[in-house]
């Protein structure tokens, strides 16, 4: 039984799986219960529109202006996978500026998200939304994820002798 003790009928599942992939996935969601495709959502960093960009059918959204990419749900894990996924980032490397709070809107349901960090790469840092579980990269920081840079190490012993 859901929470609030309400009973959903059959096939009701929330529509959080199964969006927006071209490719056959393995869910409990039935078809009729995916959600419609969106008109094209706005950037949630630079509120820029964002355009729809296929590598080996799965569909993500870049920035037009800052390059920054979404991912609907277990978009970026299916893209881990594949071999030279990372070529859809486009965008110059992103230095996040760690001090800043960064305070934005899921695009899709403009739910506030959280700052994340890679723990492969604690290098990168991500918003990830807590309702409908999208997450968003600056640029670069999907091409770093995916690459696992080993001057990252390198980059934070020199960034904490800076700080010193």
């Amino acid at each position: 039984m859901p929470l609030g003790g309400v009973p959903r009928p059959m096939g009701s599942m929330p529509m959080l799986l199964g969006r927006r992939y071209n490719h056959p996935m393995t869910t409990d969601v039935p078809n009729d219960a995916a959600t419609p495709d969106r008109c094209s959502i706005a950037c949630p960093k630079c509120q820029a529109a964002m355009e729809k960009v296929t590598f080996k059918n799965i569909e993500i959204d870049r920035c037009t202006a800052c390059r920054g990419l979404w991912f609907d749900m277990l978009e970026r894990e299916h893209l881990d996978a594949l071999k030279s996924s990372e070529s859809i980032d486009i965008g110059p490397a992103h230095k996040e500026k760690r001090d800043e709070v960064v305070r934005i809107n899921c695009p899709v349901c403009h739910t506030p998200m959280i700052r994340m960090v890679d723990l492969k790469n604690r290098n990168v840092w991500y918003e990830s939304c807590p309702v409908c579980y999208g997450v968003f990269y600056d640029a670069g920081e999907f091409r770093e994820h995916k690459e696992h840079h080993v001057f990252g190490f390198f980059r934070d012993l020199f960034d904490q002798k800076e700080r010193t």
